[in-house]
């Protein structure tokens, strides 16, 4: 009377969920070549980011600095002494107690976006002249993509040779023309003027080499009817090629200004310790704190949460902004 009538030939309800895998398996099974490959990144992710960022976080809620970390010297060891603190590094950064923060932030949001304007426009104007049919077209391309080719840090000695306050090219120029010249390594607005120059020298590359081939791919059709419709040279750019290019132009600006904002190289090698608290942006500030005079790792932490929290909300209402204004029919 009690038993189960199940259908000839299907087993109970209660033995296909005991036998059938669980979903987190099934997955495993189906798919287990792609986790296969995907498992090495994810470990390679975990060592390098995940597991950095957390000791970092961690720090910025301590203490920690060169006195109170722990260290072995030879046969001793010496156990940390720092303490937990919570909040207190946020609160003495941006209360302004610490006294650096604001005055870095305004420099560093400047050299962002002055550098990243920079690199648009003049991206786009090469771009611009190097899609028109030209002479020597290629040779122009491989000379204006050399300053991205060459590694950074060799272009950025190179810029050192050439404005050395003492022996620089530019220096020796500028007094063969009889004008003045600069400390441009030394003084801090002209290390600014410096380092803005040589960024954009490395970066605009990039940007003509992305708005080249987004300018590539628009149908020549389209101009061909503005231009029947009565449309001049700066109507068709007005509004067939800027409106093209948008895509592209959102990407490679968020990418520009994300790169340009965490541009520690170029700063690092060309000013270098010479560079004031007013001539570092918040990555050189970060790295001065945990790596010069008293090791103030809690506080370069901190700088470094910090600096990740600026990003990350850019690049939410950055995208938000891109996906409000673009048509409905386009999401």
């Amino acid at each position: 009377m009690g038993s189960t009538l199940t259908a000839p030939g299907r087993r109970p309800p209660s033995a296909r969920r005991n036998r059938s895998p669980s979903g987190v398996r099934r997955l495993l099974e189906r798919h287990w070549y792609a986790w296969a490959m995907v498992a090495p990144v994810v470990v390679v992710l975990a060592v390098l980011v995940l597991y950095p960022l957390g000791r970092g976080l961690y720090l910025s809620l301590t203490n920690a600095n060169e006195s109170n970390l722990g260290r072995t010297i030879g046969p001793n060891h010496i156990p940390s002494t720092y303490e937990f603190v919570g909040l207190d590094n946020y609160w003495n950064i941006l209360s302004g107690a610490e006294g650096h923060f604001y005055p870095v932030v305004l420099w560093t949001v400047a050299w962002t976006v002055v550098c990243v304007v920079l690199h648009y426009g003049i991206g786009l104007g090469l771009a611009l002249m190097l899609n028109q049919r030209a002479a020597f077209r290629t040779g122009y391309r491989i000379m204006l993509i050399l300053p991205w080719a060459v590694p950074p840090f060799v272009s950025v000695f190179a810029w050192r040779l050439l404005l050395n306050g003492q022996s620089g090219i530019v220096n020796q120029a500028l007094a063969g023309l009889g004008l003045p010249t600069a400390q441009w390594l030394s003084d801090p607005f002209w290390q600014k003027v410096s380092v803005i120059v040589v960024n954009t020298w490395i970066g605009v590359p990039f940007m003509m080499v992305a708005l080249l081939g987004g300018l590539q791919s628009i149908p020549g059709e389209l101009y061909e009817a503005a231009e029947m419709d009565g449309a001049s040279a700066w109507d068709r750019f007005r509004f067939v090629t800027l409106p093209s290019l948008r895509p592209i132009s959102n990407t490679v600006i968020l990418l520009g200004t994300i790169w340009t904002f965490n541009q520690f190289a170029i700063i690092f090698l060309l000013v270098g310790q010479d560079a004031g608290a007013d001539s570092q942006i918040l990555v050189t500030y970060a790295y001065r704190l945990a790596f010069s005079m008293v090791r103030d790792y809690s506080g370069s932490a901190t700088y470094g949460a910090l600096i990740l929290s600026m990003l990350l909300v850019f690049s939410i209402v950055y995208r938000r902004r891109l996906a409000g204004s673009e048509p409905s029919h386009a999401r």
